[in-house]
Formats: structure tokens, sequence, C-alpha cells
């Protein structure tokens, strides 16, 4: 009988590398496997890594329809996708690429607004190690910021002052 694998609830855990002892052709190549979707629920006060939202199948996104102007989505709920990727270094773990990219719900009209190409990019931007947060509100960089060190407090310490700076409230 197959085994059903448990679900992770956590961030994506930096593997061992599969190119540790290659040196040649495709070293260094991004992967997906340190990076993860981070739900914030602005007006729950709430964060959670949805896994689901790699494939923009997270659990605001179910049963949604986008729409690309956010004006065609009246007094809809305010989202914010972030992309977060752990790195290593000596010191240990870290965040090191952190990224955020708003998105509104209406669950009872059924529609939202997410500009699809900004979270692709976005999720580019992170896992190449950047920090886009500024455009954030205050108290979703106060709820991201909360989420980040409760998860792990030494990998926020041993995160760029860039990161600390940007959610700075």
């Amino acid at each position: 009988m197959e085994e059903k694998k448990k679900k992770s609830i956590g961030f994506n855990i930096i593997k061992n590398d599969p190119m540790d002892k290659h040196r040649g052709f495709g070293k260094g190549v991004l992967t997906l496997d340190n990076v993860s979707p981070v739900i914030i629920d602005v007006e729950a006060g709430e964060a959670e890594v949805d896994i689901g939202a790699m494939h923009a199948r997270s659990a605001v996104e179910k049963g949604i329809k986008f729409l690309p102007n956010r004006d065609e989505v009246p007094d809809a709920k305010l989202y914010w996708l972030v992309w977060v990727t752990i790195d290593r270094k000596e010191e240990g773990p870290y965040y090191a690429g952190v990224t955020a990219c708003e998105m509104t719900v209406n669950r009872e009209a059924r529609r939202g607004y997410k500009s699809l190409p900004e979270h692709v990019n976005r999720m580019d931007k992170s896992i190449k190690r950047h920090i886009i947060v500024s455009h954030m509100d205050e108290k979703s960089k106060g709820i991201l910021t909360n989420f980040l060190k409760k998860h792990d407090a030494g990998m926020w310490e041993r995160s760029a002052d860039e990161l600390k700076q940007g959610l700075e409230v």
C-alpha cells in the first residue's frame, strides 16, 4: 500500500543541494524548493503559508474569478501574497527574498483582483533574493514581521537589514 505524504504546514525547508558536489553545468540554478507563499489576511490580522498559492490555488483564491481591473471588484477584502525565499549562510538559514503582491477578494460576488504577471514577477524576484515590501500598508507590514519572527527568530535576526527596515512600522 502506498503511504500518503504528510502535508507540510511550514516553510519549504532548504533541502540538500542536488548540485552540491557538482561544479559544472547547472550549478547555481535557481529552484523553487526554497520559496514559500505566505498569505496575509489583513482584516483578520493573520498570516499563514499556503503552498496552494504556488499554482494560484490557495484557500483565498479557490472559487474566485480574478479580473485584471481593481475597479471591477467593489467591496473587496485586501490580502497580500508574500513570496518568502529561504537561503542559508554559515550562521544558518535566513529570509533571503521577500516580495509582496496585493490581491483583493469579494467572496460574495466570487470575484477578485490580482495582477498575475506581477505575482509571477515577484515570485521570480524573491527567488533572486530581492526585498520588495515598501508598498505594503503599515498593518500588513506588522503582521508579516510578527509572522516571520514567530516562525523563526534566528532566521529573522540573520536576515538583511534591508528586510527589517522595509518592514519597519
